[in-house]
């Protein structure tokens, strides 16, 4: 049996004490912890579909649940204390789109797409939810998913045994009900994560493999950078124009006779080359964003065999360039989120950084030598703060290893 970790204890008394608090009974259920995810290419590729490959990190989201005996959900976040006590009865959630600013959108959306989908709940559930994953970047809102459609589905005896029949309800849960245009590479990179493991997703017959890190590699973190900065839902934020904007010029080109149905399919460099010149002068910024996929699945290729070879020094290169690429032609980076990068580019041992997730807010991450850690952290803490006086107070540096995307605790409460 796995035991939880130092960090998971010190969480599981943090919900035992907020169930307490709001007289929720949780003593004798489960604990469900998801993870975070670190993508390391290709950011964006998921909804323009390229392969993918990334690692879980542990920044988790814990959630400790039990049936309650009746037909009714009564949940409490601590990091929304705020929101109170939601509570609501099974099949009986407000429509589609119509909750805006609430946390409760998350399983008000997860009831919504698990009864549509012909899964029957009658046992409802008391739960505590606490997390520690940064807003923005390293995929919060997927991990808080895909743990409340697996413990609902626990709850109700329901067992969903294709793991990529789960990807998709958590993915209809924001796309459907909450209205964010998310793809699925969030919820493949968290469900499928194994510790020290890379997970590669290959769209074309949507196979998982695990990839091992090359044994030579050097030792290194990753590392996520919050920069304090609150980013709205994707639906609200540069990622749904950017999605737009791909899949406008996917028609566009297909009426101009390119047999293709998204960016992933523009490989060939003739071809490549011919659509950049016939529509260079028409659709610059639609051009750009062609660009950047073009060259992002070119330097994935790079970055599996650096990563198989365990060459990490070209991954973290390749991971830089991808973020200059993020920045310049898909233009989807934030202020805040380049201070953060360009800061820690100046340390020695960074082998690479750029934004991650939707973009415009939130977190960038950076790939790091084990023994420049310390010297990333102090320089982040001296500049930053000067640079971004606003969100003094609220930076935070991560420093992450490589873990299971789910894991279940039982006998904890």
């Amino acid at each position: 049996m796995i035991k939880p970790t130092t960090q998971d204890k010190a969480s599981i008394d943090k919900i035992i004490v907020l169930a307490k608090q709001v007289g929720i009974d949780i003593k004798g259920g489960k604990v469900r912890r998801s993870s975070s995810r670190f993508c390391l290419g290709v950011e964006h590729g998921d909804y323009n579909g390229t392969e993918l490959f990334g690692v879980g990190t542990d920044r988790f989201i814990w959630m400790a649940y039990k049936a309650n005996g009746t037909n009714k959900m009564r949940l409490f976040s601590g990091n929304f204390p705020d929101d109170g006590v939601v509570e609501f009865k099974l099949g009986n959630v407000p429509e589609p789109l119509s909750v805006k600013d609430s946390w409760a959108r998350f399983p008000f959306g997860v009831d919504y797409v698990l009864s549509r989908a012909g899964y029957k709940l009658t046992k409802g559930i008391d739960a505590v939810i606490f997390g520690n994953i940064p807003g923005g970047g390293m995929s919060r809102s997927a991990s808080l998913a895909l743990n409340l459609i697996l413990s609902m589905c626990d709850a109700n005896g329901i067992v969903i045994d294709d793991k990529m029949k789960i990807v998709d309800l958590a993915q209809k849960v924001e796309n459907d009900y909450i209205g964010s245009p998310c793809g699925k590479l969030d919820q493949i990179m968290i469900l499928f994560a194994h510790e020290g493991m890379g997970t590669y997703y290959n769209p074309k017959n949507s196979s998982i493999d695990y990839i091992a890190l090359g044994k030579d590699a050097s030792d290194f973190r990753i590392v996520g950078l919050d920069t304090g900065t609150v980013r709205p839902g994707l639906e609200k934020s540069t990622y749904k124009i950017r999605r737009c904007e791909c899949e406008q010029f996917v028609e566009i080109l297909q009426k101009a006779g390119y047999k293709i149905k998204s960016f992933a399919d523009v490989k060939d460099d003739a071809v490549y080359k011919k659509i950049i010149k016939q529509f260079k002068d028409s659709y610059p910024d639609l051009c750009d964003r062609l660009t950047y996929i073009y060259n992002a699945q070119k330097r994935f290729y790079q970055m599996m065999d650096a990563w198989k070879a365990g060459d990490i020094e070209t991954v973290g290169k390749i991971f830089r360039t991808d973020g200059i690429g993020l920045r310049d032609e898909y233009k989807i980076s934030g202020p805040e989120l380049e201070t953060m990068c360009d800061i820690v580019r100046t340390v020695g041992g960074v082998f690479g950084e750029r934004m991650l997730g939707g973009g415009d807010k939130g977190a960038a991450g950076a790939i790091v030598s084990a023994d420049s850690v310390d010297k990333l952290k102090a320089v982040v803490d001296r500049a930053y703060p000067a640079s971004r006086p606003d969100f003094a107070d609220k930076y935070a540096v991560h420093i992450c290893k490589v873990v299971d995307g789910i894991r279940l605790y039982e006998n904890v409460l």
